[in-house]
């Protein structure tokens, strides 16, 4: 069985086990989803400040994922953080949810919209957008003012903005901007006439595609080491 390890950069550990269910709703039988909470990071990841904090548990929870065996590697934030890292040294397939989600999007609609959780997110994003080539396609990167952590609990208050970015984009699809939002996908999707996109289920299908399309990524070797890149990308 091959395993597939969603690694949350937060130290809330009721997240990463919101992102293994959403993961094994659409997992293959032969796909074993792991979670790996990073205990030295923040409670959320809302900003720089959060992003710049997280990632040296990030590298280690990676480099125990790997480890314990696992052949593709989840970052459990939409911001992506610490990606292009990650994605340099591990010696495997790394995918990022806000990576994801733009792109399952960008599939299923001509133009796509982003709802994000608060203002301090909204950057990060278009700037990742950006660096996808996809921001023709993306009509905007709207944060709801809902915190991570408060997401279950104003449930409503996302609901209403969801159903009006997509009243104001009938033909685009809605990315859910927060790994948080999974428990509220369906609940969501059920005001929208687009698809909704959740970045874990959209992870986890495009993990099943590059197991499927790469076998040798089995022999790669575990990590690579020295300097990647500065800033949010430092090597591990």
């Amino acid at each position: 069985m091959t395993k597939v390890a969603f690694l949350n950069p937060n130290a809330t550990e009721q997240m990463t086990h919101e992102m293994v269910v959403a993961a094994r709703d659409v997992s293959t039988p032969d796909i074993q989803i792991v979670g790996y909470t990073n205990r030295d990071g923040p409670p959320a990841i809302q900003g720089p400040k959060d992003a710049e904090a997280c990632l040296s548990g990030l590298f280690t929870i990676a480099k125990q994922a790997r480890a314990a065996g696992a052949s593709v590697l989840i970052i459990g934030c939409f911001d992506d953080t610490g990606l292009h890292s990650l994605r340099a040294t591990c010696g495997c397939p790394v995918i990022g949810l806000g990576e994801a989600a733009c792109l399952v999007a960008s599939i299923s609609r001509p133009r796509f919209v982003v709802v994000t959780t608060t203002q301090g997110s909204v950057p990060e994003i278009t700037r990742n957008i950006t660096a996808m080539g996809l921001d023709p396609r993306c009509a905007g990167v709207v944060a709801a003012d809902v915190p991570v952590l408060e997401i279950l609990d104003r449930a409503d208050e996302l609901e209403a903005v969801v159903r009006d970015q997509s009243r104001r984009f009938s033909e685009a699809a809605v990315v859910l901007g927060c790994a948080g939002m999974s428990p509220l996908s369906r609940r969501l999707a059920s005001v929208c006439k687009a698809p909704v996109i959740d970045p874990n289920r959209a992870a986890v299908k495009l993990a099943q595609t590059a197991l499927a399309s790469d076998a040798g990524w089995k022999d790669a070797r575990p990590f690579s080491q020295g300097r990647v890149l500065g800033g949010r990308n430092a090597s591990l």
